[in-house]
C-alpha cells in the first residue's frame, strides 16, 4: 500500500508549524498506524532529515499517549479505538491521510504531533484522589458495594486520559475526561468524605486550565476510545451544583 501523509511539522512551542507532505510505499496493510509512522520516520532519517515527534508508550490502548487527529478525527476512524490500534488496512490504498496534534488552548503543541496534557494532571492533583487512611488490606468483601454503582464507577475509571474529548469538543472542553475522574469515587462508599471538595476543586481547576465549557453536542462521547458515557457529566453537574450550595 502507498499514501501520502499531510502531517503538521512544528519544530518547538514557539515555532510557526506548517503541513508538510510525504509520500509512503510498500506499507503492510497490517501495520499499525504507528508501525507505518516509525517506518516513515526511518525513511526521514537515511535522508538526514528530522523525523516527526508523536507520542506513544505501550501500543496496546492503555496508556492514551497516541494521540493524533487523523483525518479530522480524534485517534482516527474507528470507533472504540486509540491511534496504536488503529491499522492501516482501515485506509485505502493512495488515500490522503491528514495528521495534526490534538488542538486545544490548553494543549499547547511541544513538537510536531506531541501536546502537553500536563492540564490533565493539575486537574488530578487538585482533586482526582481520596485521603483517607486505609491502614492495610482490606478483604475485598469488606465494604458492601452496589453491583450497579460499582460497574458505573468502573466504566468511568476506565478514562485513560488520552484527551480525545477535548480534541473532539468544538469549545474543547475537557467535562468528559473531569466527570469521569469525579465519577469514579462519586459512586463508591470511599470516596464520599470528600465527594462535595473534590468535584468543586477539579471543575474550578479545569476552568484555570483555560478549557471551554460543555454544550452536550456529544462529539466528546462518540471519539473516546473507552467509551465513557456523557451521563458522566451530568453526574458532576449536579455534584457541583449542590456542593457550591452547600459551601455557601
Amino acid at each position: 500500500m502507498k499514501f501520502t501523509l499531510q502531517i503538521w511539522r512544528q519544530a518547538n512551542n514557539k515555532a510557526q508549524g506548517k503541513m508538510v507532505d510525504y509520500q509512503i510505499d510498500n506499507i503492510n496493510a497490517n501495520m499499525s498506524f504507528l508501525e507505518m509512522m516509525d517506518v516513515l520516520n526511518d525513511q526521514i532519517i537515511r535522508k538526514g532529515e528530522e523525523p516527526v515527534a508523536f507520542d506513544h508508550d505501550c501500543r496496546e490502548g492503555i496508556c492514551g499517549m497516541c494521540s493524533m487527529h487523523i483525518n479530522g478525527r480524534a485517534h482516527g476512524p474507528l470507533k472504540l479505538s486509540t491511534t496504536c490500534q488503529l491499522y492501516m488496512r482501515n485506509f485505502t490504498d493512495g488515500e490522503t491521510i491528514t495528521i495534526e496534534p490534538f488542538r486545544a488552548k490548553a494543549f499547547p503543541v511541544l513538537k510536531d504531533l506531541i501536546v502537553n496534557r500536563g492540564a490533565f494532571d493539575n486537574i488530578q492533583a487538585a482533586g482526582g484522589f481520596i485521603s483517607v487512611s486505609t491502614g492495610q488490606v482490606k478483604d475485598a468483601n469488606n465494604i458492601p458495594i452496589n453491583k450497579e454503582d460499582a460497574d458505573m464507577a468502573f466504566y468511568a475509571a476506565a478514562c485513560i486520559g488520552c484527551g480525545a474529548c477535548v480534541a473532539a469538543c468544538k469549545n474543547a472542553s475537557a467535562s468528559l475526561f473531569v466527570s469521569a475522574k469525579v465519577s469514579q469515587y462519586a459512586l463508591l462508599p470511599q470516596g464520599q468524605t470528600e465527594r462535595n471538595e473534590r468535584v468543586l476543586a477539579m471543575v474550578n481547576q479545569m476552568e484555570v486550565e483555560g478549557f471551554g465549557s460543555c454544550t452536550n453536542t456529544g462529539a466528546c462521547e462518540a471519539e473516546c476510545p473507552k467509551g465513557i458515557s456523557i451521563s458522566n457529566i451530568a453526574r458532576m453537574n449536579r455534584d457541583y451544583i449542590s456542593a457550591a450550595i452547600s459551601a455557601k
